[in-house]
């Protein structure tokens, strides 16, 4: 299948809004020495990692997945932050980093499953990676091979997506027999875009932090959350409420039936070796899931619903 012609001259600027959402400004260390470093740099040093955030049953605590956020760490421990290497950045040199994280994620649940994990990772792609990069073979060469691997996620963001449905569908129907399945992330640019919620390949709610914030105290977050928490269970779609920092708030979102949390409150995402260990200290397992669901995980930001 070809790529849309109007996805090709945005690619990399879809690349760079995906990759700088990875990154998490807040762990970010100045560098440490030397000069300007470059993608490519990054690449040939290899230097990225991904590093895993807990996401947590809301109803039993458990663990039942992570996100998985790119970090690049010099030598000496010092994290670079992605201002520092994505301007000027190639799109061979974006398309490389993105296999090397979907590679990396499929290879890192074989250490979560020597602790009897089953947790489903999920990365950040731009909608333009399903097009370019043969997803279905790295996936065959590189699937781990454990009979109890629930799969892998592939966020994308809604500008893009929306513009070829048919695409999405298409790609999401290829990969779903490999255990694949897509996330919608940043969705709801308006009810326009509520109202096409029946057409779009995925099964999970992501609801942004900006409505998750305060959401116990503030009417208006409250109120966002709840309506998205019914719209999903009408359309019996999981949700998952990001940056929870409070308890006050998990304990607001488990009221109005959110399915799944993550934030600082339960942890902060943390290298590998950290999330694998965390695996073994705590209860594990896939949530519970309601029937008839189609594909994977969805973000909706504040300025979505709301003009402030």
């Amino acid at each position: 299948m070809k790529k849309p012609a109007q996805h090709a001259g945005g690619f990399v600027n879809a690349m760079l809004r995906t990759l700088r959402k990875l990154f998490e400004p807040e762990t970010a260390a100045p560098q440490a020495g030397g000069g300007k470093l470059t993608l490519r740099d990054i690449l040939l040093r290899g230097w990225d990692e991904l590093w895993y955030q807990p996401k947590i049953e809301l109803r039993t605590k458990r663990l039942v997945g992570a996100e998985g956020l790119l970090r690049a760490r010099r030598p000496d421990g010092s994290i670079v932050p992605p201002g520092d290497f994505l301007p000027g950045a190639k799109e061979e040199e974006m398309l490389a980093l993105t296999e090397r994280v979907i590679v990396t994620a499929l290879r890192d649940f074989e250490d979560c499953a020597v602790q009897g994990a089953s947790v489903k990772l999920s990365v950040n792609v731009p909608v333009s990676a399903l097009v370019k990069l043969p997803l279905a073979q790295m996936l065959r060469e590189h699937r781990p091979q454990t009979p109890n691997w629930p799969g892998l996620i592939l966020e994308v963001t809604e500008d893009e997506i929306l513009h070829d449905l048919k695409l999405a569908n298409h790609v999401a129907e290829e990969l779903r027999g490999l255990r694949c399945t897509l996330a919608l992330d940043d969705f709801g640019a308006g009810y326009s875009s509520l109202a096409r919620l029946r057409q779009l390949p995925f099964s999970e709610l992501k609801i942004d932090r900006s409505y998750v914030s305060n959401c116990h105290g503030d009417k208006v977050n409250g109120g966002l959350c709840e309506t998205i928490v019914k719209l999903a269970k009408r359309f019996e779609l999981m949700t998952v409420a990001e940056g929870i920092e409070k308890s006050a708030e998990s304990d607001k979102l488990k009221e109005i039936g959110c399915d799944i949390g993550q934030g600082y409150l339960f942890a902060k995402p943390m290298p590998k070796a950290e999330f694998v260990a965390a695996l073994s200290r705590r209860l594990v397992g896939p949530p519970k899931r309601p029937a008839k669901l189609r594909v994977a995980v969805t973000t909706l930001t504040r300025g979505a619903l709301a003009d402030t």
